[in-house]
């Protein structure tokens, strides 16, 4: 076992940094979480857990006290492409705040290594505009032309890391998400990404039904399963890559063929209705891992369909609860 530290994750009531815990805490290491919220389906395995608002600099103060070697800063305003779209000033604001206000006082308080958590939202978008999209390299985030709000503050918040290496010596990494889905995940109120849209709406479904698909459904994408995503950060971490790095899968799907895969794997005949209307961002986004296998001699591997498999039974578990309960409810 490696010798133990002391980390921090913040975000660790959501989705990506509540799994991210539990690893930390069974690799040996003494963990604290903070969050504006309690994760939302299991305790945290946090040795310590607190609710703290990361907007502003004394709590950001307060989260890096006492000693901590790592912060994987992984707290953020947001959802999916229906939520990123319809609310570009409160997440710029809210994320711009978190990420100026983690790096300074993790600098303050003598933070050993600081990992920010980017997204493939800054890829210039005329790069990803056919969904027979080239895999995205992470030099293609220039010229810059990232999406409106989301895209805009994470691209300025990795220049922003860079500075503070180049300026203070402050060692930083920074990770480009792309697509990250499976259990625990938000998979409804309007923040949940499209493989647990897709599990939520065919799940509630019956054989034979239709489900909603925004945009035409030819839009592509890759998807990581969070098993992965949990791995890749903990070595893009421990490497000495302070350049930007992509983590995702290269396997492209459509939308449709999503879900195609999810209605196999229910064992339901899906229809599907589009709306043309709908939200549906890029045209294409693929990841493109040549210089994440180069630096860490690894990359993801769990494909699609596997991953599915997890997230379809615990999504359809959490619909089927809820409906028990309303029957519940209704028979009082």
């Amino acid at each position: 076992m490696s010798k133990q530290k002391r980390i921090l994750v913040t975000g660790a009531g959501g989705f990506i940094g509540h799994h991210l815990v539990a690893r930390l805490k069974k690799d040996g290491h003494w963990v604290r979480g903070a969050d504006i919220k309690y994760p939302e389906y299991e305790n945290s395995a946090a040795d310590e857990m607190e609710i703290l608002d990361l907007r502003k600099a004394e709590d950001c103060l307060l989260a890096t006290r006492g000693g901590i070697d790592e912060v994987y800063n992984l707290a953020a305003d947001m959802g999916g492409i229906g939520y990123i779209t319809a609310n570009h000033a409160d997440i710029s604001r809210n994320n711009i705040l978190i990420n100026a206000h983690m790096l300074e006082a993790s600098r303050q308080n003598g933070v050993k290594r600081f990992l920010f958590s980017s997204s493939a939202c800054v890829y210039n978008q005329s790069k990803q505009k056919d969904p027979e999209v080239k895999p995205l390299t992470e030099e293609d985030a220039f010229p810059a032309d990232p999406e409106p709000g989301y895209g805009w503050e994470k691209l300025f918040a990795e220049e922003l890391c860079r500075y503070y290496y180049k300026d203070y010596g402050f060692e930083t990494r920074i990770v480009r998400f792309h697509n990250v889905y499976g259990p625990l995940g938000t998979y409804d109120g309007g923040k949940e990404k499209a493989p647990a849209a897709i599990s939520r709406k065919v799940a509630l479904a019956r054989d034979n039904d239709e489900i909603e698909v925004w945009g035409d459904g030819e839009q592509t994408r890759s998807f990581m399963y969070v098993d992965d995503c949990v791995e890749g950060l903990t070595r893009i971490m421990a490497s000495d890559c302070r350049d930007a790095l992509n983590l995702g899968t290269d396997e492209l799907v459509t939308i449709n063929g999503l879900v195609d895969m999810v209605a196999g794997i229910a064992r339901k005949r899906i229809t599907k209705r589009h709306n043309l209307s709908g939200p549906q961002g890029v045209r294409g986004r693929n990841s493109d891992n040549t210089r994440l296998r180069k630096e860490l001699g690894w990359e993801p591997s769990i494909m699609l369909q596997q991953g599915l498999a997890v997230t379809y039974a615990w999504i359809n578990s959490r619909v089927r609860q809820s409906i028990r309960k309303e029957e519940t409810v209704g028979a009082d």
